[in-house]
């Protein structure tokens, strides 16, 4: 016999169901709407918006009939694939958390990651299996699934199971899994700068609300042709563009790699209208020979993001792409990450600025006391929105922390205009403490991109006896140019402040960097800590 109280249950649990908004629900529309768009291409297979939710379906079937359940911890290893997206979207449809893991890290850091998370199942590509396998000895790991193995997989791996392989002749039905808007969605290991990564907990509501300030300030729209050549174990090309191209039903191409040749190519090939890059990579387009051989006239919207922008390169790209417009995204991880945004209209005008934040969030400037300063000062810059992290995994304490008084607190120093347009000043942990005195190296990496024959600069600070930290540029140059550490350093004398002008310089080949294209500063200051002795 059924009760009021019974029916009443039933009918709070139709209302959520009726009323989600989670990852799967957002692939499940935009199949409804448009299943027979274009949705992936990646290494010579294609799939419209309907085959890609069957995959999906298909593919968290297996995942529960194997025993995998909602709230479960699992790691994902793999270069950029259309497995990568189906899992993605998979894992988010049963329930369970996604942790996607720098391919490029150690197996120590690895084991790190894993233990932390507390995971429990393995889906990777098969180059990183025995990376995961050698990093798990602590740990009980139920399922272990290959994939993108394109029909490579030979079986030697005996724990190790085809995805494929296991899903294909699964049904393609939906499946229903009670999950609510807020429950977890994916942690994400932040590199950052102290000895362990911290796992940013973002919920599905975080995520979506995050893609919806992507979508309204980034312009984007479900005409757009997308080229996915930065890792998507990153938050930027995975939340700032995979998962909102989805949302809206855009069309992706996805790329192993951020080759600049295979990048150019793919525009032209694809007629691709929008690309994301950090500053590095485009400074890579920009110096390959195919950049002006290719037919880049498709490429409307263009962003960057990751790293600051060096002004010289911005207005280059400028005039090497009439028909682009630009986008300036910052913001961090714990935010899903984007934070602020600058227009295209805005690029000349407030050239070097962060922007204004965007749609879902609210961003201010505080002294080290939390209170805010006036408009012009230096300050920390913090964040409020939906966007942010659920909390850092298992670590309440450092939660606390950069969420005192109510405000995500970034470890970014910015100073916000009359405006309201924030310009990132440096990362507290790039402030250079020269004789006492704090130099942004941000400041003097501007100076530097304005000498000719320079093609990337990084400025550090090591370790001094008499300076504490010397101001240190660490210089690729372009092909053919002839420059000195003299000429280098004459040229900043004349434009800067005299603590501010490098005490040593060097040039270098190639910028130490992460697959993101971020430069690895810590890595630049472990190999130029010595120079001084030199």
């Amino acid at each position: 016999m059924r009760t009021k109280s019974n029916e009443s249950d039933d009918l709070g649990k139709k209302l959520e169901r009726a009323r989600r908004n989670t990852l799967g629900d957002l692939l499940a529309r935009t199949r409804d709407r448009m299943p027979e768009k274009f949705a992936f291409a990646y290494n010579g297979q294609r799939l419209n918006y309907a085959e890609l939710d069957d995959v999906v379906n298909q593919t968290a079937r297996t995942f529960l009939q194997d025993g995998m359940k909602k709230g479960d911890m699992v790691t994902v290893m793999s270069r950029n694939s259309l497995d990568f997206v189906v899992v993605n979207f998979a894992l988010a449809r049963i329930g369970a958390v996604m942790i996607p893991i720098n391919y490029m890290l150690s197996t120590e850091d690895v084991q790190y990651i894993l233990e932390h998370a507390e995971v429990s199942a393995f889906i990777a590509s098969e180059e990183y299996a025995a990376t995961l396998d050698n990093s798990a000895e602590n740990l009980e790991i139920r399922q272990r699934y290959l994939m993108d193995t394109l029909g490579t997989y030979d079986g030697e791996l005996a724990e190790w199971i085809s995805l494929s392989t296991a899903s294909e002749e699964r049904s393609a039905d939906p499946v229903e899994v009670s999950i609510d808007d807020d429950d977890l969605a994916h942690v994400l290991y932040t590199s950052g700068t102290e000895s362990r990564p911290k796992g940013v907990m973002l919920s599905h509501k975080s995520l979506v609300s995050e893609y919806v300030s992507c979508i309204v300030d980034g312009k984007m729209a479900a005409g757009d042709v997308l080229v996915h050549a930065l890792p998507f174990y990153h938050s930027a090309q995975l939340h700032v563009f995979l998962g909102p191209s989805i949302y809206l039903g855009a069309s992706g191409i996805i790329l192993g790699a951020a080759s600049p040749e295979v990048i150019l190519e793919t525009i032209e090939k694809e007629g691709a209208t929008q690309l994301f890059a950090p500053p590095t990579v485009w400074i890579a387009l920009l110096r390959h020979p195919d950049f002006d051989k290719r037919d880049l006239s498709t490429l409307k919207k263009c962003y960057y993001g990751a790293a600051i922008m060096p002004r010289e390169v911005l207005k280059e790209l400028a005039e090497r792409l009439p028909n682009a417009q630009f986008w300036n995204f910052y913001g961090q991880t714990e935010v899903a990450p984007l934070a602020t945004a600058l227009q295209p209209e805005d690029q000349l005008r407030k050239l070097g600025s962060a922007g204004v934040p965007t749609l879902n969030v609210q961003t201010k400037i505080v002294d080290d006391d939390s209170n805010e300063v006036e408009r012009g000062e230096v300050g920390e810059i913090v964040h409020r929105t939906p966007h942010t992290m659920k909390g850092y995994l298992h670590d309440p304490d450092k939660t606390a922390e950069v969420f005192r008084n109510g405000w995500f607190h970034s470890g970014d120093l910015g100073v916000m205009d009359e405006e309201g347009y924030v310009t990132i000043i440096d990362r507290k942990k790039d402030m250079i403490n020269t004789g006492g005195v704090n130099v942004s190296s941000r400041e003097v990496e501007e100076t530097i991109y304005q000498i000719d024959g320079v093609a990337e600069v990084a400025v550090i600070g090591i370790p001094d006896a008499y300076w504490i930290e010397a101001v240190t540029a660490i210089i690729v140059p372009k092909e053919g140019a002839k420059l000195t550490k003299e000429s280098v350093m004459e040229f900043c004398d004349e434009r800067l402040s005299k603590f501010k002008v490098p005490k040593y310089v060097d040039f270098t080949d190639e910028m130490p960097k992460n697959p993101s294209g971020k430069v690895l500063k810590r890595t630049l200051r472990d190999k130029y800590e010595s120079l001084n002795e030199a």
